[in-house]
């Protein structure tokens, strides 16, 4: 996943994935689900970020893990 802040026009865009997306869908004003052709979630948009999240928080990060989902190696 990475994070890219525009302070130039005030966007967030959260890049979920590798793949090209093929479609957006706007769930709220300026706040947009890019996704590919068979519905995969891979970048969310934010417009106006600044209004709607407070910014400092992108660039800090919290990882909850139930431990089923961590990678264990011998």
């Amino acid at each position: 996943m990475r994070v890219h802040y525009d302070n130039e026009v005030d966007a967030v865009y959260i890049k979920l994935g590798n793949q090209k997306p093929d479609g957006v869908v706007e769930i709220s004003e300026g706040v947009n689900l890019d996704t590919t052709g068979d519905n995969k979630l891979v970048g969310i948009e934010i417009l106006n970020a600044s209004k709607k999240m407070n910014i400092k928080t992108i660039f800090s990060y919290e990882l909850e893990l139930e431990d089923k989902l961590i990678l264990k190696t011998a």
